[in-house]
């Protein structure tokens, strides 16, 4: 299957990317064909505005939405939504892999489902959850947090993790129509020692490999 891994941390000693490159080469090894879209490597821009066309819309008064849908429609994005684009509907499973910041994304992967995820391309009227584009294809986000486990549980200072996460796992994943998997969170990564973070690579290595091949045995 094609996996698109959208790598999103500007440091490559990190864990995140630890978390990336496990990913990669398990998957590589196991037969899939692995595509990595590396947000920072690549200076994505975040920023969203006209300069994300090559068509316009309406010259007098700029909206977004209107932009978007007559660029899918005259084939008007600019070279790198295209290049996205093109990496997102070619993957079968899509994973981000990130850390989370201040209860959500960072803003550099929340400007690629702004700018990426355009209307006309990965949703419409009618087009959204059960009934969105993308509904064959797999969604699964992995992230790594400062705070520990404890800390997002029930009860506690942040709350459950999927409290957290819900407005990107159901309000962006899931929005597309895509089939969201449970989250794989590797919590307090930078207070953790070298085992367990190898523990957690393995974990990591055997939850990615599981989805990969019951979507491939299931084809």
């Amino acid at each position: 299957m094609n996996v698109l891994l959208v790598y999103v941390h500007p440091e490559p000693t990190s864990f995140t990317c630890a978390l990336k490159d496990a990913a990669q080469d398990a998957l590589t090894v196991a037969g899939h064909h692995v595509e990595v879209s590396d947000l920072y490597g690549e200076s994505f821009n975040p920023v969203a505005g006209r300069h994300d066309f090559t068509t316009v819309h309406d010259a007098g008064r700029f909206h977004y939405q209107n932009e978007q849908g007559h660029a899918y429609a005259n084939g008007g994005f600019a070279p790198d939504l295209v290049r996205e684009q093109q990496r997102v509907l070619k993957a079968d499973m899509i994973v981000w892999i990130f850390p989370i910041w201040w209860g959500g994304v960072p803003a550099i992967l929340k400007g690629w489902f702004d700018r990426v995820m355009a209307f006309g391309f990965a949703y419409a009227d009618g087009k959204r959850f059960d009934s969105g584009y993308f509904k064959d294809k797999i969604g699964l986000l992995c992230l790594t947090t400062g705070g520990t486990v404890e800390r997002f549980s029930a009860g506690n200072v942040y709350g459950p993790i999927d409290q957290v996460l819900y407005p990107t796992q159901h309000l962006m994943v899931e929005y597309l129509g895509m089939k969201s998997c449970p989250s794989f969170v590797a919590y307090a990564a930078p207070r953790i020692d070298a085992a367990g973070r190898e523990a957690y690579l393995q974990q990591w290595r055997a939850r990615v490999l599981e989805i990969a091949g019951a979507r491939k045995d299931a084809a």
